[in-house]
């Protein structure tokens, strides 16, 4: 089975855009090395139904699971995910518009992306 990705909401877009721009910034003012490739981990919440799917799907979409986690508030249930890329605005960018097409194809909410600090120094 080959997924059909959804074109992705240009305004949406921008505004997931805006929020990874900031992260980017955050971790260049730490000394981090966008070219090192790193874990980058996503999170999506929704229904359990749908966040199966996407686990079940993870593996053709280039992602790999981390784990579930309920919410504390009794909402719904999260999922995260993880691939290792560089974190580049072009990879970034990539990666932001594949979590917006799952966000719509499996009817979820996508909550952003974060990785550790890589300044390409040994602890």
């Amino acid at each position: 089975m080959t997924l059909k990705l959804p074109p992705v909401d240009p305004a949406r877009m921008e505004q997931e855009w805006a929020a990874d721009q900031d992260v980017l910034r955050n971790l260049a003012a730490n000394g981090d090395q966008a070219s090192i490739r790193r874990s980058v981990d996503v999170s999506f919440r929704g229904s359990e139904d749908n966040l199966e799917r996407l686990s079940e799907a993870a593996e053709e979409l280039g992602l790999t699971e981390l784990g579930h986690e309920d919410d504390a508030e009794g909402g719904d249930p999260w999922l995260f995910l993880e691939r290792v890329q560089a974190v580049d605005e072009k990879s970034i960018r990539a990666l932001t518009e594949l979590c917006l097409q799952i966000e719509q194809l499996f009817d979820l909410e996508y909550d952003g992306w974060g990785c550790e600090a890589q300044t390409g120094t040994v602890h």
